[in-house]
């Protein structure tokens, strides 16, 4: 068991050291996208919430006109229903419409790879120290 706990540190530290790298590529990253004027066609803010903890959260759906296409827009940080009909400065990137730069850099593979490595991380952590409490709790039972 020891061995196990030692084996999840080690993936847990490797990990994040590769998150940490990951995290700076994604941030001097310089991908390629246009800023462009959308009209925002609808705007609505939605309120999810978890049905086993209780808790909410809020997601907004904003769809937007580009070029007489309509996209929904990536990353939204707000969404009023008064914006219908406003023009505003957006990101086209990937056939792809963002609100902000951070949307366009975390929408390119080496942020999406980011994000795994993020969650991965995240993961290894519990998973270490709950190992580390069940084989503390297991050597005090024998002592």
């Amino acid at each position: 068991m020891k061995k196990q706990v030692m084996i999840l540190w080690i993936a847990f530290v490797v990990c994040l050291l590769i998150t940490v790298g990951l995290w700076f590529m994604v941030n001097k990253s310089n991908p390629d996208y246009e800023e462009v004027k959308v009209t925002i066609l609808s705007a609505e803010t939605k309120q999810v919430k978890n049905r086993k903890n209780g808790s909410t959260y809020t997601t907004y759906d904003v769809k937007v006109e580009y070029e007489g296409k309509t996209y929904d827009l990536e990353n939204a940080h707000s969404a009023y229903p008064s914006m219908k009909g406003r023009s505003i400065t957006a990101y086209y990137a990937n056939d792809r419409i963002y609100a902000d730069v951070q949307g366009v850099k975390n929408g390119t593979p080496i942020g999406k790879l980011y994000f795994v490595f993020l969650i991965g991380s995240l993961a290894l952590f519990f998973g270490a120290i709950i190992q580390t409490s069940k084989m503390t709790r297991k050597n005090k039972e024998e002592l």
